[in-house]
């Protein structure tokens, strides 16, 4: 009942962004603070710090294939729930490469590119949570239609701003409401790990990257 719950309200917030009026892309998004130019990288901060992103998804990758060296092979319960891992961690690097391309020249053409692998990032954690908590054939089966439905947020942005209409109504779902999902799957439904409530932490970094992104000129002002 919970479950189909949440597929109601899922249903009625996507109505929602069909009827309501299209919220566009601020000019001044592409604004940053960080115009400095280090060997020869233009915005320099704001490019290099994405190797730590890279880090992260390479040390996830590197986790997952040494399972069995490290003889932690039993880090899941069922072996097809290391799958969507994959996918997530190769969106963290897909990220790191994008946000980096983005950052070197910001503008709508490049930025597609970076929603894209943040999209594809958050739908597939989406699906884990669902494997983790619900069911791992329903996880498994929502995994491919939730990476489309991310996929397609970006692309229908992209079209809508072509056309001088930018639309964000789908990926500001994409974003915000399938982290309130999470969170609310995480209230309602038991994790079948001993560690399940480090997913809050991972919410917790990514508001406080939202956080700096918002306050790009505070931060940076500091020092």
């Amino acid at each position: 009942m919970r479950l189909l719950a949440f597929v109601i309200f899922s249903v009625v917030i996507v109505l929602v962004a069909v009827i309501m009026s299209p919220i566009s892309q601020p000019i001044e998004y592409h604004q940053f603070v960080d115009r400095l130019i280090y060997f020869g990288i233009p915005n320099f901060f704001n490019v290099v710090t994405n190797t730590f992103i890279f880090l992260s998804g390479l040390a996830g990758l590197v986790f997952l294939l040494c399972l069995r060296k490290f003889h932690i092979h039993k880090a899941f319960i069922k072996p097809p729930e290391r799958w969507p891992y994959f996918i997530l961690f190769l969106s963290v690097i897909m990220v790191s490469l994008t946000s980096s391309y983005y950052h070197l020249a910001p503008d709508n053409a490049r930025l597609v590119w970076d929603r894209l692998a943040i999209a594809i990032g958050i739908m597939t954690l989406l699906a884990i949570v669902l494997i983790e908590r619900v069911s791992v054939d329903v996880g498994l089966i929502l995994l491919p239609f939730l990476i489309a439905f991310g996929v397609g947020s970006v692309i229908f942005w992209s079209w809508s701003e072509q056309y001088g209409s930018g639309n964000l109504n789908f990926y500001i779902i994409v974003q915000f409401y399938s982290i309130l999902v999470i969170i609310l799957l995480g209230k309602f439904f038991p994790s079948r790990y001993t560690r399940g409530a480090d997913m809050y932490v991972v919410i917790m970094f990514y508001a406080f990257a939202k956080l700096a992104e918002t306050a790009d000129r505070e931060i940076y002002s500091l020092g």
